[in-house]
């Protein structure tokens, strides 16, 4: 057997899986059930998460609330999300596989219950919190169950699943809310989803046995209350960037002015809490007492990994935000068309997850990521060339390619940055690749926004008309998105393959 190195954060030892079954190529019939449900619940938790944007013109006029208040229903959401996800790295080493998959999918399913039922807005709000609470644990859970009990030769293969829950569900949760709200009330969004959700949770609490062993250490409270500070307030700043008021006016002035200030005093806020909540987990990791263990990113590999995908969070979230965007505003497409554009990307994704996994278990990363990140970075240069007259089967298939540059990236990022660690500190690292990917979603999407309307107010200001104006903000927006691509172009060179993962062992069939 091969000598394990211990260094924390970097060593790597077999996978439960490989040494109780004898083979590196197979998987328990318990292990290969407990990760279908968990696929199956965090395709639907994904899917509720990106219905809300289609539905927020009916729930201003149902509820008779701002757009701005509606807005919070998918603030409120992102924030906690943020405030969440980086606690579970100690949860999912305290309590049990099955403790876990119930409190994620029983508040997910009580959220969904309650903002089916609500009578107004302030409990809806109410509901899109306790849902992303359950939300928050979903994913880092599916990560850890398979770096747990997945052998380390077919771990591509799983995580290529992983990518299709991960680039379906947002696709087709637009798709399905438009599809609802045409024929129903709002309230059938959430209708829809309950007993799917109802089901999971019964199956699961039935069927899922515990997997991998539990610790005994106490939570630590100041390390929480920092993390939700430092975390929460970068994304809540972050949503305010390009937030304020548009048009003229000493109204317009003030919202931008309120705008601005609360984006300043939220990074503040978010940055010395992040640094306090560092300090302290450099502190308490000695005894492995911390909430979110830092010793993950002595693995340079896991390092360069996650820094790789965040750009690539930065580059998805961000395109599948402007793209409907221009094409409704400066192509005047409707928004089922809009649907239509997007979604084949999404399928193509969804379909390639599966074929780069098993790719990435026999040749690695390189041959992946390097076609990956030349591809997406030549698209959104390509996506500067978009104006008011751009065919829109021409957008469509530039989102698609983009798509498929985004699909060979993905998988081979989330399977060789975990593999990159020691099974110790697998939730921890799942943990930061939720982060990582939730910070740079909205770091992606507000960046984008805030370029977008000064370029657009700009235009506007110069004389340029209504669609000019707004065709000039997306392509400034898309400016931004390839020049912040190229960073990719150097890292999917330096990534590696973990060596618990032999290079050209033979693919599974």
């Amino acid at each position: 057997m091969a000598a394990i190195d211990t260094t924390p954060g970097t060593g790597s030892i077999p996978a439960v899986s490989a040494r109780s079954t004898g083979s590196p190529l197979t998987l328990g019939a318990k292990e290969s059930r407990v990760i279908w449900l968990l696929l199956a619940a965090a395709f639907v938790a994904i899917l509720n998460e990106t219905t809300m944007g289609v539905a927020i013109p009916d729930l201003i006029d149902d509820l008779g609330i701002t757009a701005l208040a509606a807005q919070w229903l998918t603030t409120a959401f992102m924030l906690t999300m943020a405030v969440v996800i980086p606690i579970t790295g100690f949860l999912l080493r305290r309590f049990t596989t099955r403790t876990m998959f119930v409190a994620a999918m029983g508040l997910f399913s009580t959220g969904t219950l309650i903002a089916f039922l609500a009578p107004g807005f302030p409990v809806l709000l109410v509901a899109r919190v306790v849902q992303a609470s359950g939300t928050a644990i979903m994913m880092p859970l599916l990560m850890t169950t398979i770096m747990t009990v997945v052998p380390a030769a077919i771990r591509g293969r799983m995580m290529g699943r992983v990518s299709i829950v991960i680039s379906l569900a947002p696709a087709i949760g637009p798709t399905l809310a438009g599809a609802l709200l045409n024929a129903f009330e709002w309230r059938w969004i959430f209708g829809v989803v309950l007993p799917i959700a109802l089901v999971a949770l019964f199956v699961g609490a039935r069927w899922i046995h515990n997997l991998g062993e539990t610790t005994h250490a106490p939570i630590d409270i100041p390390s929480v209350i920092l993390s939700a500070l430092g975390f929460g307030g970068l994304v809540f700043g972050l949503s305010q960037l390009g937030a304020g008021g548009h048009g003229g006016g000493a109204e317009a002035a003030a919202a931008s002015a309120t705008s601005t200030t609360t984006l300043v005093v939220s990074l503040a806020i978010g940055v010395v809490a992040l640094g306090l909540f560092g300090w302290r987990q450099v502190r308490l990791q000695r005894n492995d007492d911390a909430l979110l263990d830092l010793r993950v990113f002595r693995s340079s590999n896991f390092s360069l990994s996650i820094a790789q995908m965040a750009i690539m969070s930065m580059a998805f979230f961000g395109a599948i935000t402007v793209v409907p965007l221009y094409l409704q505003r400066v192509l005047e497409v409707d928004p089922l068309q809009t649907g239509l554009v997007v979604l084949p990307g999404a399928l193509v994704m969804g379909l390639l997850g599966p074929v780069i996994g098993r790719i990435y278990d026999r040749w690695g990363t390189t041959v992946l990521l390097v076609p990956g990140a030349f591809i997406t970075s030549g698209t959104l240069w390509f996506f500067t060339t978009f104006g008011s007259q751009t065919p829109v089967l021409t957008i469509a298939i530039a989102q698609t390619v983009l798509s498929i540059g985004l699909a060979l990236s993905f998988t081979p990022l989330f399977t060789a940055s975990l593999g990159s660690l020691q099974p110790k500190f697998y939730s921890y690292g799942s943990a930061i690749v939720g982060t990582i990917q939730q910070v740079a979603g909205a770091a992606g999407i507000a960046l984008m926004f805030g370029v977008m309307a000064a370029a657009s107010a700009t235009a506007a200001e110069s004389g340029a008309d209504a669609i000019a104006a707004e065709a000039a903000g997306t392509h400034a927006a898309f400016l931004i998105a390839a020049i912040l691509s190229l960073p990719l172009l150097v890292g999917a060179f330096l990534i590696r393959k973990p060596v618990d993962q032999p290079m050209g062992a033979p693919m599974a069939h």
